[in-house]
């Protein structure tokens, strides 16, 4: 094999490498998908009851975030996004999961749909509904949120507030 041979399949192998490294890892964060209740057939996925939800104005936001200090509610660290029309009193939202994992979901109602959060009328919620108050500044501890998920789907309940 001559040196040219050599460095065109090295430089090639690199460039595998690096495809295969970049695309998971910029595939992992951010997805914004759209609702599909079917995806909590089979497969990683959590079935998500949200309930106390004030009004039909707006938006409810569904966010899931692998259960680690290092990424809940960490800019940029959602894994999946689904935004759907609010519906007075409660919803049920499916969200597919990567695999298998520790994961917490945020639910957030943009009362009236700026994409903004008004704390003086939009509501959240949280897996596991961990209390919210002042001295936590409404991020609670990824210990308090985490849920296990495994290869099937589970379900949880979460309570939106609002101030």
């Amino acid at each position: 094999m001559s040196v040219q041979q050599t460095i065109r399949y090295g430089a090639m192998a690199l460039a595998t490498a690096g495809l295969a490294l970049a695309g998971p890892a910029s595939a992992q964060y951010r997805q914004k998908i759209s609702h599909d209740p079917g995806r909590c057939n089979s497969g990683a996925s959590v079935k998500i009851n949200i309930s106390g939800i004030k009004s039909s104005s707006g938006k409810i936001r569904v966010q899931s975030y692998r259960g680690t200090k290092a990424e809940w509610l960490e800019k940029g660290k959602w894994i999946n996004r689904i935004e759907l029309p609010a519906r007075a009193g409660s919803m049920t939202v499916c969200m597919p999961l990567p695999g298998a994992g520790v994961y917490g979901i945020a639910v957030r109602h943009d009362v009236n749909g700026n994409g903004k959060t008004d704390l003086r009328s939009d509501g959240g919620g949280m897996s596991n509904n961990p209390s919210i108050n002042i001295f936590n500044l409404g991020k609670p501890s990824y210990k308090k949120v985490q849920f296990s998920v495994g290869n099937s789907p589970s379900s949880i309940s979460i309570s939106m507030k609002y101030m």
